[in-house]
């Protein structure tokens, strides 16, 4: 029996470039699938009516990026530097990660998600520490119902082991072990990449080895590049040009300091990129390479990365690449004598590229990231009656230059509700605790690795 849900009189944004948007209109979704999006479908269907009425309607935002183990530490490096972080984070709390945290970390990690209308994530897990790793990861990813991609990453127990120039690649045959038993299919909700770590912080062999996996299983790849004072000098993109590995089929991550002829090099191999505005700006990775990506005939994507530094909701995101973009822009223009050019980012750019660019970059545009028929309903309601909205005279804009948390209404993933009336359909309550009891344990154990150290 097929089931149907009727989204009524929403002002619909579609970013379909073909049905644009509906000030007021309709969504008809039939067992998860997008089947109608029109100014008005007929009172007689029988179907479960959702009133819209007040909501702006959109396509979940897609993250293309995000360390999802690290709910469980949230707001533990508030000052950090990208090099802090590696100290803080990933040679303090990541060694003594168990896969319990990462359990905890990634289901209330990705309810955040959820209750901030992100409903496609990139988990990029480089917290491997055993082979029980990996299956508490996707197993909270399963249990969410989110859409993501699992991107298997090392290990890290040591900076000097899996960071300094490290000669460990990932573990081949548990790789293949999660692809045989989690991601047989890859049409699913679940899919499979690889968390990649790159030259510069891996030796040659590593980097071969690791990308080599990759392609034998049929899986993309996602790689940080070119950020921060190190790896801003390694020439990440042209070292993997001249081992011959350039391909389609990886997502480059940050990019803020690729030279000309890298970025060239990524649109030419049809290379992917993602930009976490917020930490860059405020880690010092460097300027979010939104309108570089651009002008490379890119369609660049936004994440959050880490929410050990910054906050976990794509909103955040699309307002601080907004604001640094056109904040550079200005300066130069401006120092330059120069009329501001006529491709400046605009507010419904910024919507487009939290949502169906990022489908494209997570591989699922084919899925989601507009509110297509044919694609998956992937949907997101926001209260525009609040009054951080009203009075709505651009829906765009609105969205991404005034809606936060707090206007999410409804989230609908793959035709399930996840959230309705602004309220999380799943046990949030054995979620935090969980996180709160991983937080105290991991605490605890780092207390008595200092401890030891001391008495050492």
């Amino acid at each position: 029996m097929t089931k149907r849900m009727l989204l009524r009189s929403g002002h619909v944004v579609t970013m379909d470039p073909v049905i644009g948007d509906l000030p007021k209109g309709d969504v008809l979704v039939e067992d998860g699938t997008i089947t109608a999006v029109e100014r008005e479908i007929g009172a007689d269907v029988d179907a479960e009516v959702l009133d819209m009425a007040g909501r702006i309607v959109i396509p979940g935002f897609v993250d293309t990026h995000r360390h999802t183990w690290e709910a469980s530490i949230r707001g533990c490096a508030p000052d950090a530097t990208l090099d802090d972080y590696f100290v803080d984070v990933l040679d303090t709390f990541a060694p003594v990660y168990t896969p319990e945290d990462v359990y905890a970390g990634n289901l209330a990690g990705t309810l955040e998600c959820l209750n901030a209308g992100i409903t496609t994530l990139v988990d990029w897990s480089h917290i491997n520490n055993t082979p029980e790793h990996p299956d508490a990861a996707i197993q909270a990813l399963t249990e969410t119902g989110i859409r993501a991609q699992y991107a298997y990453g090392s290990a890290n127990t040591s900076l000097a082991d899996y960071w300094f120039d490290s000669s460990i690649a990932v573990p081949g045959d548990d790789v293949r072990r999660i692809r045989d038993r989690h991601f047989a299919s890859d049409g699913g909700l679940l899919t499979m990449a690889l968390a990649a770590r790159g030259p510069g912080f891996c030796t040659d062999d590593v980097v071969t080895q690791e990308w080599g996996l990759a392609r034998e299983l049929g899986i993309p790849i996602t790689v940080h590049v070119a950020m921060g004072r190190l790896a801003g000098r390694f020439g990440m993109v042209k070292q993997l040009h001249g081992l011959g590995l350039l391909g389609s089929d990886t997502t480059y991550v940050h990019c803020c300091h690729l030279s000309e002829d890298e970025w060239r090099m990524v649109a030419d191999s049809g290379g992917t990129v993602s930009i976490a505005a917020q930490v860059e700006t405020q880690m010092g990775h460097g300027w979010p390479p939104v309108a570089q990506a651009i002008e490379h005939g890119l369609r660049p994507s936004l994440s959050i990365d880490v929410v050990t530094t910054v906050p976990g909701d794509m909103f955040t995101q699309i307002r601080a690449a907004f604001a640094a973009e056109r904040a550079r822009v200005n300066a130069d223009c401006w120092t330059a004598n120069l009329p501001v050019p006529a491709t400046m980012l605009t507010a419904r750019q910024m919507l487009g590229i939290a949502t169906l660019n990022g489908a494209h970059v997570a591989g699922v545009e084919d899925r989601t990231g507009s509110l297509t028929p044919g694609k998956r309903a992937d949907i997101v309601a926001l209260d525009a009656t609040a009054v951080n909205m009203a009075p709505v005279h651009d829906a765009a804009a609105a969205v991404t230059l005034s809606a936060d948390v707090s206007n999410v209404d409804t989230v609908i993933v793959d035709g399930v509700v996840h959230k309705r009336d602004g309220r999380l359909l799943a046990d949030v309550g054995r979620a935090r605790r969980l996180v709160e009891e991983s937080r105290d344990r991991l605490l605890a154990a780092v207390a008595a690795v200092a401890a030891r150290k001391q008495d050492a």
